[in-house]
This record gives C-alpha cells, structure tokens and sequence, in this order.
C-alpha cells in the first residue's frame, strides 16, 4: 500500500532518518512540515501540504484535519489530545470513518516511574534531605529519620485509570497496598478496586496518596478543588500529572500551608512555563517538575517505533493500539 504520511513533528536526526528510511522502504512518502516543531505539547499551524496526505503525524491543526477528506488515520504524537475533544472534530471523522490515536503508550511507563518516585520521594523525606543538602547542611537526623515512612501497604487512589494508570498501579503492585481507581465510566476490566462520583469521597478519604491523571476538559477542570483536597484524609500527599487546569491551584497551596496535606509533586501547572514569582514555587512541601515525566532520551526513537507498529495494523487492517475514535 502506497500512503503519504504527513508530519508536523520536527524529530531529532537519529529519529528521523530511521522514520524516513523504514517509511520509504514500505513504500510510502513522506511530507515534513515546514512549520514543524521538536515539542509534542506544541499546537501545530496550518499548513496546506496536509491535503496531499492519508497520514497526518504529530499536532495537526483540528481546522485543517476537518477539511482533508483524504485523511484515514490522524496518529497525535501526544497522550492528550484537548485540543481534538470538539464535537465537530469528533464527527467529522466519525462521519467519514477517519481513525485517530494517540501516543499513550510511549509515555504510559516514564509518567507512572516519575510518580512512583515521587511518592516514594516524599515518604522518605528526600527532596527536604536534597534542599538541606544544597542549603543549610543541617544534620537533620531526628526531623527526617523519625518522620520518613514507606510505600508498603498504603492505600492510592488514581484519578483517571488510562495507560498510565494502569501502569503505576503495576508498579505499586508489589508494595502490597490498596490501589483505587477513579472513573466516571468503569469498563469493568480494571482490574483494580474502582469507584465513581459516587464512591469518590470516600475514597479521598481513605487514600495515603492521590494522583490526579485526569486530562483537560471541561468536566475536568479544578476538579481538585477546595472540598475535595478537605476531603482527603490529613497528612495526605497529592500528585499531578494530568494536566495543571485539573487542579484548583490556590486551594492546593491552601492546604498544604494549613498542614492538611503533607506535600504535593506536581509535573504539570497552569501556566506553563510557570512564571518565576508564581506562590506554587514556594509553597511548603510543593515540588514541582517542569513538564517532563513523559520524557526520555530516546523519546522520539519510541514515537516512530509505536507510530510505524500501528501503520503495519492500518496496512494490514488491524485494530489500532491507542485509539481514541
């Protein structure tokens, strides 16, 4: 099969000589953007040479994708896809049976290590040891050895249970706590205690840890809010790497001012880039990363594998990994 496959994802070299090489030894084409960018988070521009195509690769604009009848497969290079939740997106290629998937799979097991690492950061009083160490170079054996706990047999509630979330709770398996997953609309195949909105106070409630993987909509925004981090039990700790909208931010560093929560490790905010005088910067027992439990050194080389895995489905007319519709 003879397809053109449009992208707007500007590839390290490596990267992209591998994707050119094994698109063109299938046969296909490929047309590179010229107003391609190296971010996955970016928002692509409209570009006309997306008509010439089958394949759209990376960000492209939802206006653009709308009108390009010829479009079969739109493949984002990102697990969110926000910007594409509109309701005449999402007809549009129902209507003309236009798949699209996302890359949650590449970024699935880097996100749920970078929150494993934050819990068990936080229980073992790392970041305060790692600031004491770049700071006053206190010997604080007694506030930090007789306050450290550990990950074993603590109950976590993850709020949103896609690929990441079942991966971290994999990873929280042998620690031998409770694992909660929150989600309006159980499948039933969680594998994993669930509960929904109705279930969701007591689960705040009963949880050591809550981490929010919740994406941006409109349902979801500062879902966190100041009843809910009232609700989670004190000496709670809260993560984030959804997106930074989901979270009531000013609420957040409320109750970690006041004690209630015992720390926070927040990958996304709102804004980003997170301004330098922003208060979440210096909220007590806040640690913030800047947007890259996603990232890995060889992310685009994985990108391409999982893009080129999922045309040799398309091709052969096999259902696609990581699709959204």
């Amino acid at each position: 099969m003879s397809l053109t496959v449009w992208s707007n994802h500007l590839l390290r070299p490596d990267a992209a000589e591998m994707f050119r090489q094994r698109l063109t030894a299938r046969g296909g084409r490929l047309i590179q953007s010229d107003k391609s960018s190296a971010s996955v988070l970016a928002a692509g521009a409209s570009d006309p040479s997306l008509a010439e195509a089958d394949i759209a690769y990376g960000q492209p604009d939802p206006g653009d994708v709308i009108n390009c009848p010829r479009l079969k497969w739109v493949a984002l290079s990102t697990a969110g896809y926000t910007r594409y939740e509109r309701e005449d997106f999402r007809t549009a290629m129902q209507q003309r049976g236009t798949v699209v998937t996302n890359a949650s799979g590449v970024f699935a097991d880097p996100c749920a290590q970078q929150m494993l690492a934050g819990m068990l950061g936080l229980v073992r009083n790392l970041p305060v040891q790692l600031r004491n160490q770049d700071g006053p170079r206190a010997w604080r054996y007694h506030e930090d050895r007789f306050t450290a706990t550990v990950l074993t047999g603590a109950t976590v509630l993850l709020l949103g249970y896609g690929a990441i979330g079942r991966r971290l709770a994999q990873l929280l398996a042998p620690f031998g706590g409770r694992v909660i997953a929150y989600r309006r609309s159980p499948r039933g195949d969680e594998g994993v205690e669930t509960v929904t909105d109705a279930g969701l106070v007591a689960a705040l409630a009963a949880a050591d840890h809550v981490v929010s993987i919740l994406p941006d909509s409109p349902a979801t925004r500062e879902f966190m809010n100041a009843a809910r981090f009232a609700q989670m039990k004190r000496g709670a700790r809260f993560y984030n790497v959804g997106r930074g909208t989901t979270v009531d931010q000013d609420a957040l560093i409320a109750a970690l001012e006041s004690g209630h929560l015992a720390g926070a490790c927040l990958d996304v905010m709102e804004p980003e880039p997170l301004p330098p005088d922003h208060p979440l910067w210096r909220a007590p027992n806040c640690y913030l990363t800047c947007h890259i439990a996603g990232g890995t050194g060889d992310q685009d080389e994985k990108l391409i594998t999982h893009f080129l895995e999922n045309l040799a489905r398309f091709e052969t007319g096999v259902g696609l990994v990581d699709r959204i519709f």
